[in-house]
C-alpha cells in the first residue's frame, strides 16, 4: 500500500498527488512514468512522474479527472492509501548535450513537460517552455515551470490570460526571432504534437514527442502500447515514452488512440453516478 502524502487542486479538472514511494522515488528520472491501481477491482493506468524527492521517498504525480479511474482516485485524500503503484517504468529521457530547447507541454501535457524543462535547466541548457491552454483557468504549474526555464510562454486558446494562440504560433515566431534550439521536446494530445513536428521538421531541429497510447501492463507483454516508428512496430511502455518525432506515425496513432472511446465515456459516465449516489 502507497499512502498519499499530499493532495491540491490545480484546477477544477487536474489535481497534484504526492505518493510515499521510497523505493521508486529513489531511481525515478524525468520521463519515466508509474502504473496504479486505485482498489483490487480497479484497472491499471499509467501516470507520468511529475517529480520526486529522494530524500524524502515520495512520487509525485498530476491527473486529470476524465475516466472512471481518475474519478475513483480523486476520491481519496491525504492518508489513504492506493494499493499498486508500480515503477519507475519506461525509458528515462536522453536530455545531455544541448545548448538551447524548447520544451513544449499542451494542457495536461505540462505535467510531463515540467519534469522535462527542469532537468534540462539543471544542467545548464538555456530552456525556453511553450505551455498552452484552453483558457486562463485551466492554467497550471505557472511558477514551477518559470523557475525551470530560462522564458516562459502561456499561451491559451481564447486569449484570456492577455496571450491568445496555439503552441505552434509562439515556437514559430521564436524560431523565425531567432532562437536556435538544437531540442524540442513536444508533450500533450497527439495533434499538438504532431502539430510541432509540422513546425520543427523543415529547420531539422531534433525534435523529442512523449507519446501515451492505451497501455495496460507496462512491460511489453501486452502489446497495447504499440506504435510505428520509422516503419517498425514499438512498445511506448519499454521502448518509450519518448520517441523521434519526425518518425512517428501520428496518424495511425491517433486512429488507435480512439478505440475504445465509447467504452471510456460509458465508464465515467457510470462512475460519475456512483459518486453522485454516494456508493462506495
Amino acid at each position: 500500500m502507497f499512502p498519499i502524502i499530499e493532495k491540491r487542486k490545480l484546477n477544477d479538472s487536474m489535481t497534484l498527488m504526492a505518493v510515499k514511494a521510497p523505493f521508486i522515488a529513489k531511481k525515478a528520472k524525468a520521463g519515466q512514468f508509474v502504473i496504479l491501481r486505485v482498489d483490487e477491482r480497479g484497472e491499471r493506468i499509467p501516470l507520468t512522474i511529475a517529480d520526486y524527492d529522494r530524500e524524502k521517498g515520495t512520487i509525485t504525480i498530476i491527473y486529470q479527472i476524465v475516466g472512471q479511474t481518475t474519478m475513483k482516485l480523486d476520491q481519496l485524500n491525504v492518508g489513504d492509501q492506493i494499493l499498486d503503484f508500480v515503477g519507475p517504468l519506461g525509458k528515462a529521457s536522453e536530455l545531455s548535450g544541448h545548448k538551447r530547447a524548447a520544451v513544449i507541454g499542451g494542457g495536461a501535457g505540462c505535467a510531463i513537460a515540467y519534469p522535462q524543462a527542469k532537468a534540462l535547466h539543471a544542467m545548464g541548457t538555456k530552456v525556453d517552455v511553450i505551455a498552452g491552454f484552453r483558457n486562463k483557468d485551466l492554467i497550471i504549474l505557472e511558477d514551477e515551470m518559470k523557475k525551470a526555464s530560462s522564458r516562459l510562454f502561456l499561451m491559451t486558446d481564447d486569449g484570456s490570460n492577455g496571450n491568445k494562440g496555439f503552441v505552434t504560433n509562439a515556437l514559430q515566431k521564436n524560431i523565425e526571432d531567432g532562437a536556435d534550439y538544437d531540442l524540442v521536446v513536444a508533450i500533450g494530445p497527439l495533434v499538438m504534437m504532431r502539430a510541432v513536428v509540422g513546425v520543427t521538421k523543415p529547420y531539422g531541429i531534433s525534435t523529442i514527442v512523449s507519446m501515451n497510447p492505451i497501455m495496460i501492463d507496462g512491460t511489453g507483454m501486452c502489446g497495447c502500447c504499440r506504435l510505428t516508428v520509422d516503419g517498425e512496430t514499438k512498445f511506448a511502455c519499454v521502448d518509450g515514452p519518448d520517441f523521434d518525432g519526425f518518425k512517428v506515425d501520428f496518424d495511425e496513432t491517433i486512429k488507435r488512440s480512439k478505440t475504445y472511446f465509447d467504452q471510456e465515456r460509458a465508464a465515467a459516465r457510470e462512475e460519475n453516478c456512483r459518486l453522485m449516489r454516494g456508493v462506495k
